[in-house]
Order: C-alpha cells, then sequence, then structure tokens
C-alpha cells in the first residue's frame, strides 16, 4: 500500500485536478514582454549528441532567450507551485512496500550506487535534486508528455539546484536553476531564456524501469519514500487518463499523424533525429540501427526498459541478436549482458558505450524535432 492522506490527500489531488481541467479552457502568454556502463565517472562524455540551438540569442528589455517569449506558457502552478524534493530521503528496497511491483521508477546506477525514483512520487514533483555516485543530479519527470531526464547539476562550474518555473514551451516542464535564475527546457536540456542561455546540461544514462524488474537488478538499490516534507496524495495520479486519450491540453508548435500522440517513444539525436516506438523494441528485443554516422544497438529485455549502447568495439562494428534468451554478437558468437558486457567468449569483458536518449510522447519529440525520422518508416 501506497502511503495516503485521506483528507489532505483528496483536497491536494482536488486542487491540482481543477488546475489541470482549468488549464485545458486557459492558456496564459508570459507576462513578460515579448549494466551496458554500470558506473558513470565525473569525467564520462554523457551526450556526445548535444542538441544544437536552431535560434540565435535574442535579447528583450534586458532578458536574453533563444525561444520567442511568447511560445513559453504558463502551465497554471506558479513557480515552485509544483515543489521539487531537495532534501530526499530513501530506504532500502526490502523496506520499500509503500511501492508495489508494478510501480514504474526512474533508476540510476552510478559509480556502484543504484537508486530509484517512483513516478508516483514525481508526478506530484518534477524535479528532485539529488546525488547519486558522489555525481550532482537533477531527476526530471514531465507527466503531461511522460519525458523522463537525468542531468548532471554542475552548470558553468557550479553546482545547482533546479526548480519548476511553472512554465512549459511546447507543452513541457520548463526548469530554472536555483544560481542564476535562468530557464531551461527539460525536453532540450538546454537554457532558453536568462543568463545561461543556450548553454546545455550534461545528460546522464538512466532507466524507466518497473520496480520488480530494477529491484531484481539491483537488489541494494535505495528508494525515494514520500518523506518529502509535503503533504500529497502520493498513489493518486492527478493526470487521470491523460496518459492514454488524444489530448494535447497546452500548445506545442508542430504536429504529425504518422503516430498517435501518446505514443511512447524514445528519440535519438545525431546530427539527424530518428525515433523508434518503445513497443517495437520491447518486441524484437534487440534492434541494430544507424542514427546518423553513429551504429547503435537497442535492447529491451524487460517490459518499458530499454537501454542503447554503441556497437562498435575495437574499431568494428558488431551485429547483435537475441536467441535462446542471450545477447549474442554475429561476428564473434559472444555472449552480452544487459550491462552491454561480454560475458562469454571471444570479447569476454569487452564493454558497450551506452548511449543517452529521449523517451517520452511522440507528440513532445515531434514539436521539437519536426524532421524526425521514423524507424521502419519507407522513405
Amino acid at each position: 500500500m501506497k502511503y495516503r492522506y485521506p483528507i489532505i490527500g483528496i483536497i491536494g489531488v482536488t486542487l491540482v485536478v481543477t488546475i489541470f481541467f482549468l488549464s485545458q479552457q486557459m492558456v496564459l502568454h508570459d507576462t513578460k514582454n515579448d549494466k551496458i556502463i554500470t558506473n558513470v565517472t565525473s569525467d564520462t562524455d554523457y551526450d556526445k549528441s548535444i542538441e544544437q540551438s536552431t535560434s540565435k540569442i535574442q535579447t528583450t528589455n534586458g532578458l536574453k532567450h533563444i525561444v520567442p517569449l511568447d511560445k513559453i506558457k504558463s502551465g497554471g502552478p506558479p513557480k515552485d507551485g509544483i515543489p521539487s524534493i531537495d532534501d530526499p530521503k530513501f530506504v532500502k528496497s526490502f523496506d520499500a512496500e509503500f511501492v508495489s511491483d508494478d510501480d514504474l521508477v526512474i533508476g540510476i546506477n552510478i559509480n556502484g550506487e543504484q537508486k530509484a525514483y517512483p513516478l508516483f512520487i514525481m508526478v506530484w514533483h518534477e524535479i528532485v535534486n539529488d546525488e547519486v555516485g558522489g555525481i550532482p543530479v537533477a531527476v526530471t519527470y514531465c507527466p503531461l508528455c511522460f519525458t523522463n531526464q537525468v542531468f548532471d547539476r554542475t552548470v558553468d562550474g557550479k553546482i545547482t539546484e533546479f526548480g519548476t518555473s511553472g512554465k512549459l514551451y511546447n507543452s513541457n516542464l520548463v526548469m530554472y536553476d536555483r544560481n542564476t535564475d535562468s530557464q531551461w527546457s527539460q525536453a532540450l536540456g538546454i537554457a532558453i531564456t536568462g543568463e545561461m542561455t543556450e548553454s546545455h546540461l550534461k545528460r546522464i544514462p538512466f532507466d524507466v524501469a518497473r520496480w520488480s524488474d530494477w529491484k531484481s537488478l539491483y537488489p541494494d538499490t535505495l528508494v525515494l519514500t514520500t518523506d518529502t516534507g509535503f503533504f500529497r496524495a502520493y498513489g493518486s495520479d492527478p493526470y487521470g487518463d491523460y496518459y492514454t486519450d488524444s489530448r494535447i491540453i497546452f500548445p506545442v508548435e508542430n504536429n504529425d499523424d504518422r503516430l498517435f500522440p501518446k505514443e511512447k517513444i524514445l528519440g535519438f539525436d545525431n546530427g539527424v533525429y530518428k525515433a523508434y516506438k518503445l513497443s517495437d523494441v520491447e518486441q524484437n528485443k534487440v534492434i541494430n540501427d544507424d542514427v546518423g554516422d553513429k551504429k547503435i544497438v537497442l535492447v529491451s529485455l524487460y517490459p518499458e526498459m530499454v537501454r542503447a549502447f554503441t556497437r562498435i568495439v575495437d574499431g568494428k562494428i558488431l551485429e547483435f541478436e537475441y536467441f535462446n534468451g542471450q545477447i549474442i554478437d554475429i561476428q564473434t558468437k559472444s555472449k552480452w549482458n544487459f550491462d552491454g558486457v561480454s560475458i562469454e567468449g571471444q570479447l569476454k569483458g569487452k564493454k558497450l558505450q551506452r548511449e543517452v536518449y529521449n523517451p517520452g510522447f511522440w507528440f513532445e519529440w515531434i514539436a521539437f524535432h519536426p524532421e524526425t525520422l521514423l524507424y521502419l518508416e519507407k522513405n
């Protein structure tokens, strides 16, 4: 059973749902003037395919920005109205009776330390400022887009905290950093207004997984608790059936009917943009493909959970298959585990480079990347 607060919880859900449905009728303009890698170290190149800004820096009334200010919308709650968790509390997996096996979590494994962040808690806070394996991280979740992302909180050489700005860009979470008050697009990992405009955050590999699968892989994992310092109806989702219906509540710049708007996809950027349906990867278990000039392999051994790797070892391109419950490379017949490590055969001990990607709803990915390619699509 998840922790519940009967009276305050009901009030909380009512308030959030009220804001949520009012936002369908009124969108406010901005009031300003127009284990593959099991150990991640501080010098790891988390994100080699850094998003390139398509807009030049502009200044309006002294405010730097790369996004037209009228495209940044109010989401309803004010700044910090959805409070980030800045002093997270954790318990061991065997003490986490408040998490159900089917609950989805964001899982992180850095330098031998594993932590899990249940989405039924994240939906009420959207950002957790934490440290994992000695790395300061911001664990982020935008329920409107189902976008999960983990960032290094080191910005311009200084550790910062992130909070919710109360704003949205393309229906996606806009964060702000508490050092400079610059605003950041969660989907892009880029500062879109303020002093840090056009700066990029480093993305860190993570998993979206069912709790049962994550704790099976990492029995010593810690898990975020509902001891957040806030009263919320944890276990109740204020968004209801939003995740499965066709509603897109806030404005987006581009639409594309190649997929259902809320199809879960994995988005990649390497000079070109490419999306993969989560269901395709789950069904195939292993997909070998190219994103631009990068050779990648996608692996899914558990529902909802996909890992991506560069499929090059010692300068040689490998192709992988899933056969008799094993991941095998065709070239050497070596066997590989879900951490991207060869455990048997000619390449035993070799490790694949893990790649970051952007999980979320199709409508969100295409809003930012209208020119995206779609896996298995002709032409």
